[in-house]
């Protein structure tokens, strides 16, 4: 990801709070069924620490957030949502249905996601986790790869 540009900051709605969207660790084009009218939207995806933003382009400022400290599950959804290429994103009040362009973007979604909500669980204590240093942001890839494709991790079922 070279293109690092600056993208205005998410205000959360209730709370007024700015949440910074720039540099993100993982980002792409996701199409997301709308909660209220069930109908499909293209939404540009920022995942940053423990939260999963969305845009409606890559350049505007997000006008949503997925709290994913709040999340208990990311897990494929294809029957659910009778799309391809389709994963549900889960919190206690609510189930955030997307689907990704390619079968790699999803698994690559997937594995981001369940990271990032593994490192916000309290279980999980990270060895000195410094997202800008890119060379331990590889070595901490290495440690949590265990969870990307274990079919017994809670995350992932």
């Amino acid at each position: 990801m070279a293109h690092h540009m600056m993208r205005p900051p998410y205000v959360d709605p209730n709370t007024q709070i700015c949440f910074d969207a720039t540099n993100p660790e993982f980002e792409g084009w996701l199409t997301k069924q709308s909660m209220w009218l069930k109908d499909w939207r293209r939404r540009y995806f920022i995942l940053k620490g423990s939260k999963l933003f969305f845009a409606k382009t890559e350049y505007t400022a997000p006008h949503g957030m997925i709290d994913l400290s709040q999340c208990t599950t990311v897990k494929s959804a294809d029957l659910k949502s009778r799309k391809r290429n389709s994963f549900e994103v889960s919190t206690p009040e609510m189930t955030y249905l997307l689907y990704a362009d390619t079968e790699k973007e999803k698994d690559d979604w997937i594995g981001n996601v369940g990271r990032a909500i593994v490192r916000c669980s309290s279980t999980y204590q990270p060895r000195e986790y410094d997202s800008k240093n890119s060379a331990e942001a590889e070595d901490e890839e290495d440690d949590i790869s265990e969870y990307s494709n274990d079919s017994n991790n809670p995350y992932f079922n």
